[in-house]
């Protein structure tokens, strides 16, 4: 048997050949210091999510308090993994899922949420679950010509109140007209109320599907600032959790890896007509 020998690695800032890829973070190492009971509570007990009514990524079906939606699977995936069987759900507007979870009326944000400066103030955050990319959407034909995220410096641009777009825009000082719903932003919008509406790439695309005579369209080509990916949320889609229920999160995280790993993931992506693109926010 020919010997082996065992080698240690230590990687030292600045060790990299000058040529190596940059690989950048957009949520800081999320370790907190566990021994609280809140992954055993739901696996006891149950766990309630809080969704905002938005499709494709959530909803209530019809007629009944069935939730369904993209993130609705990747949650009962991940949660299922975790020995979490039973799941309650509780919807609301978006800009009023934290304070629902930080007064304990639900468990966790449910609905993706990203990583932002002031949100990493109030929550802690799982690992990533999948991604997508904000929007610009105008009128059809862009009266306004808007070619990048600068040109809305001092527009008026409609928002979710609460979402990646709204922090994102009022740093850069757009004039935000801030909406609670999706169908009222959207309306806003199609009317000419406001110039433009920055929203999920997804969204727009399944709202653009179901209401084709909405006369909005997307501006293409337009380049994402890195700002807003690794700065203003639009890094990975993750769910938020309280940040003293250390062993809810570490079980949660470990859950979307799983099921990330295993195909499980993509499988609900591509059951809601993405791809494997949407996996990762760097181009594959």
């Amino acid at each position: 048997m020919k010997p082996f020998r065992i080698l240690a690695f230590v990687l030292v800032a600045g060790a990299w050949p000058a040529a190596a890829q940059e690989f950048k973070f957009e949520a800081p190492a999320l370790f907190e210091n566990c021994g609280d009971s809140s992954l055993a509570d739901a696996q006891a007990n149950g766990i309630t999510l809080g969704i905002s009514p938005s499709p494709p990524y959530s909803s209530l079906e019809p007629g009944s308090d069935r939730a369904s939606g993209l993130d609705v699977e990747i949650n009962e995936a991940a949660l299922g993994w975790a020995g979490i069987k039973t799941i309650r759900y509780e919807v609301m507007p978006f800009g009023q899922l934290i304070p629902a979870l930080l007064s304990s009326r639900i468990d966790s944000v449910a609905s993706n949420i990203h990583v932002t400066p002031d949100r990493l103030k109030a929550v802690s955050f799982t690992s990533p679950a999948w991604w997508y990319g904000p929007a610009i959407v105008v009128q059809n034909g862009n009266p306004q010509s808007l070619k990048s995220f600068d040109d809305l410096v001092g527009k008026e641009v409609g928002v979710i109140a609460g979402s990646a777009a709204d922090e994102y825009l009022r740093k850069i000082g757009a004039k935000l007209t801030v909406f609670q719903t999706d169908a009222d932003q959207f309306a806003a919008i199609s009317t000419g109320r406001v110039g433009a509406i920055v929203e999920d790439d997804v969204k727009v695309t399944e709202y653009l599907k179901a209401n084709p005579s909405a006369g909005i369209e997307i501006v293409e080509n337009v380049e994402v600032p890195e700002e807003i990916i690794f700065g203003y949320g639009y890094g990975y889609a993750r769910y938020a959790v309280r940040k003293e229920d250390c062993s809810l999160r570490a079980a949660y995280s470990q859950g979307l890896a799983e099921i990330r790993g295993n195909g499980q993931v993509s499988a609900i992506l591509k059951k809601y007509g993405l791809t494997n693109r949407n996996l990762f926010f760097f181009p594959l």
